[in-house]
């Protein structure tokens, strides 16, 4: 149907605008699972990657059967003719991008990256830990000894262009980069003034934390109201503690949701520990996404102090020990069921 809607363009109007050459720039498309032709297509022109979605369809339908267009994320360049654009998409060798998942823990990210430049292992941590202060922090980044990674939060959520030859410090820097520019355009030393923080650094902080614990999108509102509710030094609930598994689960370099008794975790002696200190943990947890960022500036407004995930897709959030302890209860009996 796209194809004959296109030559039926092209008998009534003459070829479909289109762009000439290879573009300039770099820009960064997702395509969704199941995108067709003209979905595909109407993403790239938003992006001021074609000049039209009939251009695309037809350069699409042009190229061999058998190739189509997968999910997932793509650098292309601004201003491509729809044949340079469809030639880029279908060849493996030429998407050169590194996808870095909402929510990856620094160490995840440096493995990943020594993986894509067959470096061996611990090379990018190596450099990350020798040259953080000149890779491009902002100013109110926190130079604490507490903090276990001070890029930690920084190595923003995205795709970028990491090709064999290029330096760990490049790509580390270019991830740098783009934290800043999503961070000054939030502005978040604003807005963590607004909320009553002490600098950007916990609001970062605060973010990472909402990426992790809140799991679905939908809750982030709600889990970043617990966090700053948590952090109330008057509540009587958890008096100031956070009491976060996540904050746990960095320590050790693990992901679980079996920690153990609490009375134990509270023996862990660690500025990240939440179930020990009062307050935030000494730095981010993880690379929090735009979404995580934008709950922890505008958290949703509610008494809640707990939540737990009770089904895959649901969350429920609670005011009261006693009414915790009744949702983990029917969390108990979802896995059961399992």
């Amino acid at each position: 149907m796209a194809y004959l809607g296109y030559s039926y363009y092209t008998e009534q109007f003459g070829a479909a605008p289109d762009y000439a050459g290879e573009g300039s720039g770099q820009v960064e498309v997702e395509i969704p699972k199941g995108a067709l032709g003209n979905e595909i297509a109407n993403i790239l022109k938003k992006k001021g990657v074609v000049k039209s979605i009939d251009a695309f369809v037809s350069a699409q339908n042009s190229n061999p059967r058998g190739k189509t267009i997968q999910a997932g994320v793509y650098l292309l360049k601004e201003e491509m003719s729809a044949d340079s654009a469809v030639k880029l998409m279908l060849d493996p060798r030429s998407q050169n991008a590194l996808v870095i998942p909402e929510g990856t823990r620094n160490v995840t990210v440096y493995a990943m990256i020594d993986k894509r430049l067959g470096l061996a292992k611990g090379s990018t941590a190596e450099v990350a830990e020798t040259n953080a202060e000149s890779l491009g922090l902002p100013e109110w980044a926190e130079d604490n000894p507490e903090v276990k990674d001070p890029l930690e939060g920084f190595l923003y959520p995205a795709a970028y262009p990491v090709s064999k030859g290029s330096k760990p410090e490049d790509a580390l820097r270019r991830m740098v980069s783009r934290a800043n520019e999503e961070y000054q355009k939030a502005e978040v030393e604003e807005k963590a003034t607004e909320l009553g923080l002490k600098n950007p650094w916990e609001l970062i902080t605060v973010a990472s934390l909402v990426q992790v614990e809140g799991k679905y999108k939908h809750d982030f509102d709600k889990v970043a109201r617990v966090v700053y509710n948590r952090l109330e030094p008057g509540n009587t609930e958890t008096v100031g503690r956070l009491e976060f598994d996540s904050t746990v689960n960095y320590i050790k370099g693990q992901s679980t949701l079996d920690l153990g008794p609490v009375d134990e975790l509270r023996k862990i002696a660690d500025p990240y520990n939440t179930y020990k200190i009062q307050g935030l943990p000494a730095g981010p947890i993880s690379n929090p996404g735009a979404d995580a960022l934008h709950s922890s500036m505008n958290p949703t407004p509610g008494p809640w102090y707990y939540f737990v995930s009770v089904t895959e897709d649901k969350t429920v959030f609670a005011v009261t020990n006693d009414e915790h302890e009744r949702n983990r209860q029917k969390y108990e009996d979802e896995k059961a069921k399992q």
